[in-house]
């Protein structure tokens, strides 16, 4: 008899005996339906948070580089506390590091306020306004759908003219086009020139609900200080990133006149040092789950080794016969191996139908995508599940004398 032979009887044999107990097979998949629901809709809302989240800062570059008094990076209370006091940021850095850096393509200074947005009797609250450059348009990791951004002429003027995002728009203009209108921010008239294409929620503030102005009109309009939120450098060369970093720290620990042996009172970041963060949140999640997921189908597991040792006791004879015909250990521990990574599967597929309407639920309050890798991975973890609950009282009824078990009523 060969394997796969012996693989179509084992089938045959396994799928009988699962439908002669339609009730004890029922109740035993239940601790892995459990387990397969837990891991499936725990796959599907980290996969869709991360897909998410890649998708929202993608907007930030991985060429851009970000200069300001607070590193991104975790630190203790003490640590912010002393970066509190670091000296700001100023415009006349910003200008000096764009004369003096030969790896950047564009500086863009960046001084943000949060002002109310009004069009006539519509208005929007707490948007994001964003004073900068012509070089913006290229930093910012931006695209305008509708109009243009501002020219290097109306960004020197301080044209009052503004640039503004796709939820502002919505909430302002839900009708007409935005462009050729204009807008008041606080009591300031500003003409919109542009929308921005939609960008998506960034740990829950949208970035679409912004309005881009030239810095000069935020500075002598909103903020009256030349002090910068950040300084943002897009290398030329991705490549060349890290050259890049080193030269912008250089350059910048020379500007704010450092000598060799004090510490830098500034920071670079960068897209990764997110990403990094994302991760371990996203794993620390995921650990959690699986601990949770793991306990279910550990108890699922055990229930099946149970109903295969009480199966195995009750077919005690059947083993007989067919080793007293010819039957093999191997054949033997492979019917009811097969019989239990069976049960384990149709859990696991019960569980992905039921997991299934879920994730459509789950999507109207957060992203969750229900990819062919975690209907896989979930597939997967049934049938390693079943075949190591499966393998003791396999490996005891392969073991079992064809006299004694003849014997057996």
């Amino acid at each position: 008899m060969n394997a796969l032979t012996e693989l179509e009887e084992g089938l045959s044999i396994s799928w009988a005996a699962i439908r002669a107990n339609k009730m004890r097979s029922v109740l035993t998949t239940l601790g892995i339906i459990i387990g397969i629901v837990t891991v499936t809709l725990m796959g599907t809302a980290i996969a869709g948070l991360n897909q998410s989240f890649l998708n929202t800062i993608s907007f930030i570059g991985a060429d851009v580089l970000y200069v300001q008094i607070f590193d991104w990076a975790p630190h203790s209370r003490e640590e912010w506390y002393k970066m509190q006091k670091r000296n700001p940021i100023t415009l006349e850095q910003a200008n000096t590091l764009e004369k003096e850096l030969g790896l950047a393509r564009a500086v863009a200074p960046v001084m943000t306020s949060s002002e109310r947005v009004r069009y006539n009797k519509r208005s929007a609250r707490g948007v994001s306004i964003v004073g900068t450059t012509e070089e913006f348009l290229f930093t910012g990791g931006i695209s305008v759908a509708q109009g243009r951004f501002f020219s290097a002429l109306e960004a020197d003027g301080g044209r009052p003219v503004c640039v503004i995002g796709s939820m502002v728009a919505t909430n302002l203009f839900p009708k007409e086009s935005p462009l050729g209108k204009r807008i008041k921010i606080d009591q300031q008239p500003f003409e919109v020139i542009g929308v921005l294409e939609k960008l998506g929620t960034f740990l829950d503030s949208s970035v679409d609900n912004q309005a881009i102005i030239p810095l000069p009109q935020l500075i002598a309009g909103f903020e009256n200080s030349h002090n910068l939120d950040h300084i943002q450098v897009k290398v030329k060369n991705v490549a060349d990133l890290e050259g890049a970093r080193d030269e912008l720290h250089s350059v910048m620990r020379k500007i704010r006149h450092l000598a060799p042996s004090d510490p830098d009172d500034f920071a670079i970041n960068q897209q990764d040092q997110i990403l990094e963060m994302v991760h371990k949140v996203t794993g620390t999640i995921a650990a959690i789950g699986l601990f949770i997921t793991g306990l279910s189908l550990f108890v699922g597991g055990i229930g099946i080794m149970n109903i295969m040792f009480v199966s195995v006791a009750e077919r005690t004879r059947e083993i007989g016969i067919r080793k007293a015909i010819g039957a093999k250990r191997r054949t033997i521990l492979l019917q009811f191996l097969i019989e239990a990574a069976t049960i384990c599967l149709i859990g696991g597929l019960v569980g992905l139908a039921i997991a299934w309407p879920l994730t459509l639920v789950m999507q109207r309050f957060l992203p969750a995508v229900m990819s062919p890798g975690i209907v896989g991975i979930a597939l997967l973890v049934s049938l390693v599940t079943g075949l190591i609950s499966g393998i003791f009282p396999a490996w005891r009824a392969a073991r079992m004398d064809p006299v004694d078990a003849l014997r057996s009523e």
